[in-house]
């Protein structure tokens, strides 16, 4: 009962954070907002804030773990009778239902997130090294699930998937758009990339 009550207090704390973040760096920009003016928001001390996040970028980038921990998932358990694509959009598939129900940012803040991630120099640069070593991992993971696949044709489904998926949210971002938006722009370009990977079986 106490564990309990202790992780919904750690949850709120974290939540809190990142909702604290993601407004100041909205108000008054990502490089101008210092981690103390985060926890001040948050209402908790700078101490307190070095306990759930290492730095300001972590606080934008909270959930990378988790997905890639989905998607390596959704590998290791790869049906009998499931194809390379099927599992590739499975893991789309997923991935956007998690977005979609994932309490820790509403629809606003969610879009609030991926502007800044696109369009903030710090946040581009961090996004690009998690991006080169997420798909890294995909890669092996998908060796790994289809080894009749060579390492090279692997890495190369990872890689047309993933950036036909980021590309296809970059092209529309001037647009005023909502979560709902973003998530079938991304869907419609994993399914263009999806149908010219069928050649993998």
């Amino acid at each position: 009962m106490v564990e309990g009550l202790r992780e919904r207090k750690k949850q709120r704390t974290r939540q809190a954070l990142i909702e604290a973040a993601l407004r100041l760096f909205q108000e008054q920009g990502f490089e101008e907002t210092t981690l103390a003016e985060i926890a001040e928001q948050a209402d908790v001390s700078t101490r307190t804030f070095f306990s759930y996040f290492a730095g300001k970028e972590d606080v934008v980038f909270y959930d990378t773990k988790t997905r890639l921990d989905l998607a390596l998932r959704v590998m290791e358990g790869r049906r009998p009778d499931e194809t390379v694509t099927g599992v590739l959009m499975r893991i789309v598939e997923e991935s956007f239902e998690q977005a979609v129900a994932y309490q820790d940012l509403t629809s606003e803040d969610a879009v609030l997130r991926v502007r800044l991630i696109l369009t903030e120099p710090a946040l581009q640069a961090r996004a690009l090294h998690l991006l080169f070593d997420t798909q890294l991992k995909l890669a092996v993971a998908l060796h790994d699930a289809f080894p009749e696949l060579t390492r090279v044709d692997a890495a190369a489904a990872v890689g047309a998937l993933i950036g036909a998926v980021k590309l296809g949210v970059m092209s529309t971002l001037e647009e005023e758009q909502s979560l709902e938006d973003i998530l079938g722009n991304a869907r419609r370009a994993a399914e263009v990339a999806i149908s010219g990977l069928r050649s993998l079986g």
